[in-house]
């Protein structure tokens, strides 16, 4: 379930004839997932928050109100009155994906002959380690309570408190909300598709910024249409916080605004230098330059103008460069290396794209960079 979800997040990069009769499917991902039985989750509950559950979760809806990933949410009102959400982590699923994992992992030096420029194992040890962090819902409590305390006055962006939790419980105020961003990727206005689109990728860049985390899991699913009671722009509901990246640096790592800066400039001979340095490239792997700056046309081309229309056809033509085994990118595509701490900022940042070329939405991403990501602006 959790690989269907990145997958439809990448469905803009599918050919037309290939995605079409799979892009429902692809969708549903997104919001659903077969629900566990009622007893199943009482169980839970008592395991995790006590016998006396009960007591402080008043009334609970029997039927879920969502189910994604890993666990399912239902609705339900605390004993101070508050409407919440209890999210419910499915029994197993931790051996499941931990079972998933192992197998990555005696798979990883097959792989790594495959691609020589990876340094796999350690991309593999990350990778194990954020999906452990993942199943912890009291690791996901603490992140969530930090965005909510980070956001709580923001005008465009709204991040429930979190009430009470356990290992496999989170209990979180209940987020009022029309739809989610995959309603307006498949019916919205261009208004509402601009609108939302520009709230969901400046969230992803000022998240860092303000919290020291990364929301890293950026399927539309996680992102909720909120109205405005005065009939002006909705805000942007954000939930799942059990993918953070936890930044060494507090904020995104200001090595990645320069190469991004300096690649906006095209020089193609202090890009491929630096990547060396950052390790993204190997000492003994050789790289043209000029394909290098090319090859990072999908982070480079947004950033370079005032502001920029995603669309669904740009992110194809990106994705056939990397992946056609006829273009020059996809030799370069072997050759590169993926250092751990970046792990998650690429899939975040790869998928943030993914959601705006479905939107189809313009923002003005350059200056989004320079209010948000350190040493794009300085640089």
């Amino acid at each position: 379930m959790k690989v269907g979800q990145q997958m439809s997040i990448l469905e803009a990069a599918l050919p037309d004839d290939v995605v079409a009769p799979y892009r429902e499917t692809l969708t549903k991902l997104q919001d659903s997932a077969p629900p566990m039985p009622t007893a199943t989750v009482r169980q839970i509950l008592a395991e995790d928050l006590g016998a006396d559950w009960k007591q402080r979760l008043v009334e609970l809806d029997p039927v879920p109100a969502a189910a994604a990933s890993i666990g399912q949410v239902h609705r339900g009102r605390w004993s101070d009155g508050r409407e919440v959400a209890v999210k419910v982590q499915y029994p197993g699923a931790g051996d499941a994906l931990l079972a998933d994992l192992r197998q990555i992992s005696r798979l990883a030096r097959s792989v790594g002959t495959l691609l020589p420029g990876i340094d796999v194992r350690p991309l593999v040890e990350e990778l194990q380690e954020r999906a452990k962090d993942e199943l912890d819902y009291d690791l996901e409590a603490e992140a969530q309570r930090t965005f909510a305390e980070a956001f709580r006055d923001d005008p465009e962006v709204v991040v429930p408190d979190v009430v009470d939790h356990g290992a496999r419980v989170l209990v979180t105020e209940w987020l009022e909300s029309t739809s989610s961003l995959a309603a307006v990727i498949a019916d919205g206005t261009p208004d509402e598709r601009d609108h939302y689109g520009e709230l969901f990728i400046r969230f992803l860049f000022a998240g860092p910024t303000r919290t020291g985390m990364l929301h890293a899991d950026p399927h539309p699913g996680n992102y909720r249409v909120v109205p405005d009671p005065e009939g002006g722009p909705g805000r942007l509901g954000v939930l799942d916080f059990g993918a953070v990246a936890r930044l060494a640096e507090g904020s995104l790592p200001e090595e990645m605004g320069r190469m991004i800066r300096i690649a906006t400039r095209g020089d193609a001979d202090a890009l491929l230098a630096g990547l060396r340095e950052i390790g993204f490239v190997r000492p003994n792997v050789r790289v043209d330059p000029a394909q290098m700056q090319d090859y990072l046309a999908p982070f480079v081309e947004p950033a370079a103008v005032e502001r920029f229309r995603f669309t669904r056809e740009w992110m194809r033509v990106q994705f056939q460069r990397i992946n056609d085994p006829r273009e020059p990118g996809y030799t370069l595509t072997l050759k590169l290396n993926l250092p751990p701490s970046y792990m998650l900022i690429h899939r975040t940042w790869l998928g943030g794209i993914g959601v705006m070329s479905q939107l189809g939405a313009e923002a003005p991403f350059r200056q989004i960079l320079t209010e948000s990501l350190p040493g794009f602006a300085e640089s």
